[in-house]
């Protein structure tokens, strides 16, 4: 794939119908803002304008927003019954010790009675410690840096999400 023309993928997600487009944007992101400033700007000549197009989105969602958008993950430990993505992007948490999963789920709860939603990481690559010791630092921020912190965090899901999307022939 070059980096001056559209991929098999991206070309064929370029094409689809406006109602199917939505959906594969929507199950990426569960912010229908977001889904709906993707699917306003295609075609996409390539992936690189996507992903800038996704960092924009993402850089001008409001707090309810960002919300909604939380509101699709999953805690950390506990991915999506059934659900591929879920599994394979917390896979780090997936083969922890019990000690390790049990110290994450009393984590999560903590984070999310001080945050009120879920603690949102890019799991991707990232085993069980990293996770914890992520959650450890970042419990102590104000709700202000955390939610600047978690908009990043879904700019990198969504990236790695809209890649699979595109990039798959």
């Amino acid at each position: 794939m070059t980096s001056t023309s559209a991929s098999p993928g991206l070309a064929r997600f370029n094409a689809l119908e406006e109602h199917a487009a939505y959906a594969a944007l929507h199950e990426a992101c569960a912010s229908v803002t977001w889904a709906k400033r993707l699917l306003a700007a295609r075609p996409y000549a390539t992936a690189d304008d996507l992903f800038a197009a996704s960092d924009a989105a993402m850089a001008e969602l409001s707090t309810a927003d960002l919300e909604e958008a939380m509101a699709g993950h999953p805690p950390i430990g506990r991915p999506k019954e059934g659900d591929p993505t879920s599994a394979r992007e917390q896979a780090g948490m997936a083969g922890a010790a019990e000690g390790l999963k049990a110290e994450m789920l009393e984590l999560n709860l903590a984070y999310q009675e001080r945050f009120g939603h879920v603690f949102l990481i890019c799991a991707t690559g990232r085993t069980g410690e990293q996770m914890r010791d992520a959650v450890k630092e970042r419990i102590g921020n104000s709700p202000e840096q955390e939610r600047e912190i978690v908009r990043t965090e879904l700019g990198k899901i969504n990236r790695i999400r809209l890649a699979r999307l595109v990039e798959e022939d």
